[in-house]
């Protein structure tokens, strides 16, 4: 992993982990931190063409899932930003051991943090209620629906979240998909090293 990549990726839980129990009380569990990565990257590559953290994601039955951390958990359990670990009704919580530095982030990426939070971090409402819900929202993930139909459990792929895009003349394209092309060229380049 890139270091400027997993320093933005860890300081993405650790804000998530801060912020949930600042605004609940409680610790953040793992599904709900998933969805709140998935969701940083999909509507961030929906809005601008380029997904925020650059996770890869299966398309798991309760929604998307970053395996490169649910696979790798013992690398991710305690960092110097948060720790994971089972609570005491046996689920996994990431608890954050600092504030988050928001510096790896633009404004826009910052705002649609906090947008998830104050749409799923809410005061008095049950984890089983948030998870429920915010599990049903990202199944309305474009990506994640065409993987999920197509093939349960396989990775999600970034161009779905664009209708036609490769039938498209290149003055069809949308700003978005013009940035997300230019991206996945770039990353394409970058892999061939």
């Amino acid at each position: 992993m890139i270091a400027y990549r997993g320093e933005k990726i860890k300081n993405a839980i650790c804000y998530f982990a801060f912020e949930h129990f600042k605004r609940t009380g409680k610790y953040l569990s793992q599904t709900i931190l998933y969805k709140f990565l998935a969701f940083l990257d999909f509507m961030s590559l929906k809005e601008t063409g380029k997904p925020s953290l650059e996770l890869e994601y299966k398309a798991l039955e309760r929604g998307p899932v970053p395996p490169e951390i649910y696979n790798n958990l013992k690398e991710f359990a305690d960092t110097d930003c948060f720790q994971f670990f089972r609570s005491f009704t046996n689920a996994i919580v990431v608890v954050s051991k600092k504030e988050a530095n928001l510096d790896y982030f633009s404004k826009y990426e910052v705002d649609l943090m906090n947008k998830l939070l104050d749409k799923y971090s809410i005061s008095g409402v049950t984890q089983r209620v948030i998870c429920k819900k915010i599990n049903d929202d990202s199944h309305k993930i474009k990506a994640w629906e065409i993987a999920w139909n197509n093939k349960p459990n396989s990775l999600i792929n970034y161009n779905d979240m664009f209708e036609n895009l490769n039938n498209k003349s290149d003055n069809e394209l949308s700003i978005q998909e013009e940035n997300f092309l230019t991206y996945k060229g770039l990353k394409e380049i970058s892999s061939c090293k």
